[in-house]
């Protein structure tokens, strides 16, 4: 059978137990709490099978040696019986908390909690028919996985005890000759191991990976274990002659070095095979040494060293002392060849990074805090930094893995629906956003929740790990108290706007509904009732008869301008009657004045359907008797006027910059309001024009539905601070829509 675990020194059994140590709590070495915590559960769970198919006994114990293995406390061995007792007790936390401590109930249910959520979530993504493609599967789960394990891994505590769990469920199913359900090999493949990578338990790591390789590709597997131990012993031999003499030979010019063989991994070598497209025999480190030394500068002695007694690869050589890794790790990584002409991998490092590459970032710490005090010195500011290292080792494996870069713990939150799936939000938000995340409809029809099966106010913020339950009505929609910030019922940007644009809906629809009763009454007046809605709404520009209507309902189109549109057009004999332009004499133009393109200076009127001011862009129609009427570009009534008399429209162009000195012109500008009515609404909006310097010169305001329509004229000298206050009315709060009328 093929080792797939690191041998452990003395040294590194010292420096794991000293990282739990900086991460449990005083009691961490009571050996009592282990043996009364399986007293506990062992009557609970003799003769109960887990869903895996384990004896649930025999599957805490391997958890418990498991973690033993890596140097956790008894404590945190002591929370894998009570893990799965969790499940047999009426009240749980209450029975567990009396015997043990609030702190061990605490990891108990939320590690159970975790494995009930990962369950639902294996069941709900088992493929629909037996051929379903296993990959797309794999990829989905495993990310639902992932999001489960950094929801909960607040607690470090739960994440090794998952981990010290799905190794045992490997080692069970190895030991029966019977594979797991697939997803529980690709979960521990690409999530559990790459996490135990990421906190450097390379123990759990790698045989992670090897039992999970040998039930995802059991072919692959068997053929490169056969390959392995064809030439074990010869290669075995030589490994050890070599070993003795680098030991040897090393220690003659004064090095305090110790030369280890290092395990070969199934993985590790199936991934080279791939990566650089070898055979076996071209895999370099079937023959591996490490040679671990005092200094930095006996690594490179050693690295010199070797390259003299031994022909060196070249392009086989990573410094990555120099270069270090991305997760920390350093070592010096060499190929040589005897003069025989066999391979040998050769890693050279330091004992302090050995304890980094064997336990990672938090093994570090302990490391570092050994150094000066012991291993047993531990100090309540070492824990701090272990906790802080291991956050960041979490993030850096959670980059690894989506390429996600945001500050994980310090806005974004992980709940759960009922089903077991993971909804993403950001901190502090509420059912009503979970609602809205879950489905816009849901969201709508939000009308209470249950957190973790308690009802709780809909304003109530959530916390990562929670299951969420939703209360809907059979339909209707959301309340407008959800868009008031000081209720604080919604936190998403993704809610908010999902509220606005209901809400925006509806008063839609109410235009839609006011706009056709005006044209309709227009129809009537005009005794043209018969007119095709369709052409008289393509005639104005508009798509559809619904798109007219909501213009007339919220006036952004007069009814003088549907009437044009109604008006017979001329003879198709007529010619339509010269235009005759009488230039005026030679004027200076002033800032703001109108100019007509190519005629010079005439009588112009700024149109009041659309209120054009610098530096809009604006269109001319020559009126009878009242000149040039200048209006936006995108004025609808325009556009009426110039299909129906396209030869009376004319280039003009304001004159020049506009001046904002005291004495200046000033436009009178229309912006409408749309917003939640309440009290102080007019005082807020004002205020804003306040702030802003702009002068409000009329104001109408109607309320429909607890919907508030403004209209507010204001003077402005260019149309651009228009719109800077429109973006902040927009931010006062109860507004749902500005626009420029």
């Amino acid at each position: 059978m093929i080792s797939t675990a690191l041998s452990e020194s003395p040294e590194t059994r010292a420096s794991t137990a000293a990282i739990h140590a900086a991460l449990a709590s005083p009691q961490a070495h009571d050996e009592r709490a282990l043996q009364r915590a399986r007293a506990f559960a062992e009557p609970l769970l003799a003769g109960e099978r887990l869903d895996t198919g384990e004896p649930a006994l025999d599957h805490a114990d391997g958890v418990a040696a498991i973690l033993q293995r890596i140097g956790a406390t008894a404590e945190l061995r002591a929370c894998a019986y009570l893990v799965y007792a969790v499940g047999f007790l009426a009240r749980p936390r209450e029975s567990i908390a009396k015997a043990f401590g609030e702190a061990l109930a605490d990891v108990a249910l939320e590690t159970h909690k975790l494995i009930q959520l990962q369950r639902q979530a294996r069941q709900r993504a088992q493929p629909a028919e037996p051929g379903a493609p296993a990959s797309e599967l794999d990829r989905v789960q495993t990310e639902n996985v992932r999001k489960m394990l950094l929801a909960f891994s607040r607690d470090l505590r739960v994440v090794l005890l998952r981990l010290a769990s799905r190794l045992q469920t490997l080692r069970y199913h190895a030991a029966v000759k019977q594979p797991p359900p697939r997803l529980v090999a690709a979960e521990a493949m690409h999530v559990f191991a790459p996490l135990a990578n990421r906190l450097g338990i390379w123990q759990l790591k790698w045989e992670l990976e090897d039992l999970a390789f040998r039930f995802l590709e059991p072919q692959t597997y068997k053929e490169i274990a056969r390959l392995l131990d064809e030439k074990r012993a010869e290669r075995e031999t030589v490994v050890e002659q070599v070993r003795q003499q680098l030991e040897r030979e090393l220690r003659a010019q004064g090095l305090d070095v110790q030369v280890q063989g290092r395990p070969k991994h199934i993985v590790s070598i199936v991934r080279k095979m791939r990566g650089k497209g070898l055979a076996f025999d071209q895999v370099y480190d079937l023959r591996a040494l490490r040679v671990i030394v005092g200094t930095v500068e006996e690594c490179y002695r050693v690295l010199a060293w070797v390259h003299e007694h031994f022909t060196p690869v070249p392009e086989e050589f990573d410094d990555y002392i120099a270069r270090p890794k991305p997760n920390g790790y350093q070592s010096l990584h060499t190929v040589v060849r005897d003069v025989q002409g066999r391979t040998f991998e050769i890693q050279i490092r330091t004992r302090a990074m050995h304890e980094h590459a064997e336990h990672g970032v938090a093994a570090h710490w302990a490391y570092k805090e050994a150094g000066t005090k012991g291993y047993a010195g531990v100090t309540a500011a070492s824990s701090y930094d272990a906790k802080i290292a291991v956050l960041r080792q979490l993030l850096a494996w959670q980059r690894d893995l989506s390429g996600m870069a945001h500050g994980l713990f310090d806005d974004t939150i992980y709940v759960f629906t009922p089903q077991a799936a993971i909804v993403e939000l950001p901190k502090g938000a509420t059912p009503v956003d979970f609602a809205y995340a879950v489905h816009t409809d849901l969201g709508h029809r939000c009308r209470g929740a249950r957190v973790d099966g308690q009802m709780v106010p809909l304003n109530t913020p959530l916390a990562t790990g929670q299951t969420v339950e939703i209360i809907a009505a059979k339909e209707g929609g959301p309340s407008r108290d959800w868009l008031n910030p000081e209720a604080g019922y919604l936190v998403s940007h993704r809610a908010k706007a999902k509220v606005r644009a209901w809400f925006n809906h509806l008063a839609a629809q109410e235009n839609i509904a006011r706009g056709r009763e005006q044209v309709e009454r227009l129809l009537q007046r005009e005794g043209r009732t018969g007119t095709s809605l369709e052409a008289l709404a393509e005639a104005l520009g508009f798509a559809n008869p619904d798109a007219l209507f909501e213009a007339v309902g919220k006036e952004a189109i007069t009814l003088r301008a549907v009437e044009q549109a109604l008006a017979p057009p001329p003879a198709a004999a007529a010619e339509p009657a010269p235009l005759v332009v009488k230039k005026a004499r030679p004027a200076a133009a002033r800032a703001g004045d109108v100019l007509v393109v190519g005629v010079g200076s005439l009588m112009t009127t700024l149109a009041r359907c659309c209120k054009p001011a610098p530096p809009d862009d604006i269109r001319g129609f020559v009126t009878r008797g009242k000149g040039v009427s200048v209006h936006r570009a995108d004025c609808p009534d325009f556009a009426a006027l110039a299909a129906r008399q396209p030869h009376r429209v004319i280039d003009v162009a304001w004159a020049a910059a506009p001046s904002d000195g005291p004495h200046g012109p000033v436009y009178a500008v229309d912006v409408g309001v749309q917003a939640q009515d309440r009290q102080g609404l007019l005082r807020d909006i004002s205020e804003a024009f306040a702030r802003e310097k702009i002068n409000v010169v009329g104001v109408q305001t109607q309320t429909v539905k607890d919907t508030a329509w403004m209209t507010f004229t204001v003077e402005v000298s260019d149309a651009s601070r228009v719109a800077r206050v429109m973006a902040v009315l927009a931010d006062v709060p109860g507004v749902l829509k500005v626009w420029r009328r």
